[in-house]
């Protein structure tokens, strides 16, 4: 009788164990509103997810409604002519935004290929609708492969950029570290060093900084220099 006490005893703290387990895997439920500084909802902004991009967009007057995992602690939205805002979540489950300024709706379309467009590494942009300018090298001529190295070639071709030996530093930009180097994105994954990247394997060189580079947060600080490398087919 006693044996059979305690194995009903083992099990009910079993199941309540692992019940409380499950329970605190289960995933949080945030909602909130976007707005700006006129209180003016804001449609289409991209929700980000401790610093990465999701699926999720706010509706047409500025709400969003999103799953995360408890241990997740930043949750940001993303404008394209804005940048970004962020907030810690510390437990919270509403949480609401507020850009700075006029925010227009974000337009979710179809690109035209006749209007020059950016690439700002989580998706394409065009160039008017930027806060921020952008300085743009697009590498099609025979003459760039003329150049010695990549160091070479940023600082004979993009302006507003300046390089002292294997030094890259962005003009225009207010360094909040002690570091003055800019974020590098090759093919879309951050590098630290483009040291052993030759001048005819590139297509392009884009330089951001910053509303145009905040979608990297804390880490574009120092601007954000995009190079694509030519594949087989550009070659």
């Amino acid at each position: 009788m006693k044996t059979n006490v305690i194995i009903c005893l083992l099990i009910g703290i079993f199941s309540f164990s692992n019940g409380y387990g499950q329970k605190n895997n289960k995933k949080i439920t945030i909602t909130g509103y976007v707005v700006d500084q006129t209180h003016a909802s804001i449609a289409n902004a991209i929700i980000m997810i401790d610093g990465r991009k999701t699926n999720a967009t706010t509706d047409q007057k500025g709400y969003f409604k999103i799953k995360v995992k408890p241990e997740t602690k930043k949750i940001g939205i993303f404008t394209f002519t804005n940048g970004i805002v962020e907030e810690e979540i510390n437990g919270r489950h509403r949480i609401n935004f507020t850009f700075e300024g006029s925010v227009p709706n974000q337009v979710n379309e179809k690109i035209d290929p006749n209007e020059e467009v950016v690439d700002i590494g989580y998706g394409k942009v065009k160039k008017r609708d930027l806060t921020t300018p952008v300085s743009k090298l697009d590498a099609k001529e025979s003459k760039y492969a003329s150049y010695s190295d990549i160091y070479d070639m940023i600082r004979g071709e993009l302006p507003g950029v300046q390089v002292n030996g294997r030094s890259i530093k962005i003009q225009g930009v207010n360094s909040m570290t002690l570091s003055t180097e800019p974020l590098f994105v090759v093919d879309g994954q951050i590098v630290t060093t483009i040291d052993d990247i030759q001048p005819f394997l590139v297509k392009s060189i884009q330089v951001l900084k910053g509303s145009s580079a905040s979608i990297y947060g804390s880490r574009g600080g120092n601007g954000v220099i995009l190079i694509n490398l030519k594949g087989a087919q550009d070659r």
